[in-house]
């Protein structure tokens, strides 16, 4: 039976080997008939509405000529990874979109984080947290608002258990935006100072008196996956989250973290300015 909602990783196996078939240049029928299988399914693998093996992955690339053995093996890692991530408990309560993001960071090898309006999810409080969403309208439901709150307090948790390298990049609009007012802003710069000096998180800050404006005008995250070809970039607005694999895009938000980096405090002086700022709140 056809998957009716299939995951954040089901669904890049199947761009991957589409991305695969393109590159040799072949169509959906001539690729069928190279695997000996029927044309639908090959649609259908590519769509992840049915699931890939890893005998017929490997064959899959065989027949598109894809020598990228590395690529090919990370794509069977995530073939034979059939886990079921903790954030599965709460579909159906929150956004798909929200469960994405939380699959797309436990996949991940590393994170580069750029955050304009708010500070990062990993890095909130729940108080914070709770404002950051408590300023939606029209207004949550307070059941809603209660389960992203958790939900985002379980990413968080998650994260800080795998200490996976993480770098965050804010804009220094974020440090002055009192979400739940002044007390549960010098709070939350409190923690992120001592975020700050965690071995695995690097937190640096984007000052206003740059020359230009240097990143995104949204939220981004940047997963590094297994091989450079699974990186994915997440671009968050207010209406939903977009997920970025295209390699002309991947390349352009690399170019957008290496200039953010440029122009960004070295991590001495953006935990200064953290402390300055909560100093003066």
């Amino acid at each position: 039976m056809p998957r009716l909602n299939p995951t954040l990783r089901q669904r890049r196996i199947g761009t991957e080997l589409r991305k695969m078939r393109e590159a040799a240049g072949l169509s959906t029928s001539s690729l069928s008939r190279a695997l000996g299988i029927d044309r639908t399914q090959v649609s259908q693998i590519e769509a992840a509405k049915v699931g890939v093996s890893p005998e017929r992955l490997r064959s899959f690339a065989a027949a598109c000529k894809c020598m990228n053995e590395p690529l090919i093996d990370a794509l069977e890692a995530m073939v034979q990874d059939r886990s079921k991530g903790w954030w599965e408990d709460y579909r159906g309560t929150i956004s798909d979109s929200f469960l994405e993001i939380a699959e797309l960071e436990k996949s991940s090898n590393s994170l580069s984080l750029w955050t304009v309006p708010h500070l990062p999810g990993v890095c909130q409080t729940i108080s914070y947290a709770s404002s950051v969403f408590g300023r939606i309208l029209p207004p949550l439901p307070r059941h809603e608002l209660e389960a992203r709150t958790t939900f985002r307090m379980q990413r968080k948790a998650d994260l800080r258990r795998d200490q996976k390298p993480i770098t965050c990049f804010i804009y220094e609009s974020a440090l002055w935006t009192r979400f739940g007012g002044t007390e549960v802003l010098r709070q939350q710069l409190d923690a992120l100072v001592e975020d700050s000096v965690q071995s695995w998180m690097t937190i640096r800050v984007v000052p206003f008196d740059i020359d230009t404006f240097p990143g995104a005008v949204e939220n981004v995250t940047y997963a590094c996956g297994a091989v450079p070809e699974l990186d994915t970039v997440e671009v968050e607005s207010s209406r939903r989250s977009l997920h970025i694999d295209a390699v002309s895009e991947l390349a352009s938000y690399r170019s957008i973290f290496t200039r953010t980096e440029s122009v960004a405090l070295d991590e001495s002086d953006s935990r200064d300015l953290i402390r300055k700022i909560a100093r003066n709140l």
